[in-house]
């Protein structure tokens, strides 16, 4: 059952979710009402891995011992030449 709810938010904010829900191709109300949901299934799930990141686990093969802070740092490096 959908229901209306008033909130006291600044216009500017408003203008920009507007301008960011029509690029999503969605409503505000929807925009609005998907954070509320994700916020409080994230207390209840907190440590639960998503569908997303299940798929993609094990996509990546490195060798043993690889050094994630160098490998990062190298990858950082050659982005910003």
């Amino acid at each position: 059952m959908k229901t209306k709810l008033t909130l006291k938010i600044k216009k500017k904010t408003i203008e920009k979710g507007k301008r960011y829900a029509k690029k999503k191709k969605t409503s505000l109300s929807r925009l609005v009402e998907n954070y509320i949901e994700r916020l409080a299934s994230d207390e209840k799930e907190e440590n639960e891995i998503t569908t997303l990141v299940k798929s993609l686990s094990g996509i990546v093969h490195l060798p043993e011992g690889f050094d994630f802070k160098k490998g990062y740092s190298a990858f950082l490096a050659k982005k910003y030449r």
